[in-house]
């Protein structure tokens, strides 16, 4: 089987997987249309697996990294019912109480790439909890696939519910300053959104290629916003400028950057669609932002 690199593929199968892992096609379908390109040496197989998120190897930080505690906590749903399972990290030696951050996962549930990104906040020094959504469904299933078709079980407002209990809980642990941010990835970006929204005291959100709230729910939003977007998503990139306009209206502080020539996911450096060079720069402004807004001066 050829070992595929992104230059053996082409922006065309990139939109594909965004069309099937956005649930605009089933994975049937996906199959059906993929199997268009593969040609020659490139076979169905080899572009399936390409596509695929690959975590095995791409963990950054693991969950046993010395320099951290990490451990699984719970709290209750409030829509869901029962309890909603987090991981939540911290630097194993604190002297004093820690800025908290939210990190929102995709829309397939708490799968190994966003729990890494949660101890990657917290090796910086914030105490981080990511949310299992799918908690009343069982968790996350174990692939991506499956997480997905759990997800849709889940209304978004449900789990939005879920995931200001989360900001409640981290606001009020025993490790935490009281300020308390948020990061979100995809339908994690719509949540930050959404979190900024609803919760007055939220302290910054960082979406990542979210979509984004009506003009009515867009109004009630006082939290400063670091909106990461990639170049080529046009999907997400559209509802941009009538965003815009509303944060400029009500003078809330905002800074957008779009990262040319890059994918949606472009954060995600288990799959292909990973772009180091946006992923570093963006994680740092992200990191930075929380600094400056999370630490008490």
């Amino acid at each position: 089987m050829q070992k595929l690199t992104k230059e053996d593929i082409s922006q065309e199968v990139f939109d594909l997987y965004d069309d099937y892992a956005h649930n605009k096609i089933g994975r049937r379908q996906f199959i059906e249309k993929l199997s268009v390109f593969a040609v020659g040496a490139i076979t169905l197989p080899s572009l399936l697996s390409f596509m695929s998120p690959n975590y095995a190897d791409s963990i950054l930080i693991p969950f046993n990294d010395p320099k951290l505690k990490t451990q699984y906590i719970s709290y209750d749903s409030p829509k869901g019912g029962g309890t909603i399972k987090g991981q939540l990290s911290k630097l194993a030696e604190i002297k004093n109480k820690l800025p908290g951050i939210i990190v929102v996962h995709e829309n397939r549930g708490l799968n190994p790439y966003i729990e890494d990104v949660g101890r990657r906040a917290a090796i910086e020094g914030f105490i981080t909890l990511a949310p299992d959504a799918l908690s009343p469904l069982g968790g996350y299933p174990g692939n991506d696939d499956a997480g997905r078709e759990l997800q849709k079980k889940r209304t978004r407002e449900e789990m939005l519910e879920d995931f200001i209990a989360a900001y409640e809980y981290l606001k009020s642990h025993k490790d935490c300053n009281g300020q308390v941010g948020v990061v979100g990835f995809c339908f994690g970006g719509w949540i930050s959104n959404m979190m900024a929204v609803k919760i007055p005291s939220l302290s910054a959100a960082v979406p990542y290629y979210g979509g984004q709230p009506t003009k009515e729910e867009a109004e009630k939003i006082k939290t400063p916003l670091l909106l990461h977007y990639a170049g080529l998503d046009t999907r997400v990139n559209e509802g941009w400028p009538a965003f815009e306009e509303v944060l400029k209206q009500n003078k809330v502080e905002h800074t957008a950057y779009f990262y040319q020539g890059v994918n949606h996911g472009f954060h995600n450096n288990t799959t292909p669609r990973y772009d180091e060079a946006a992923a570093n720069l963006s994680w740092k402004r992200t990191i930075d932002f929380f600094k400056e807004k999370l630490i008490k001066k």
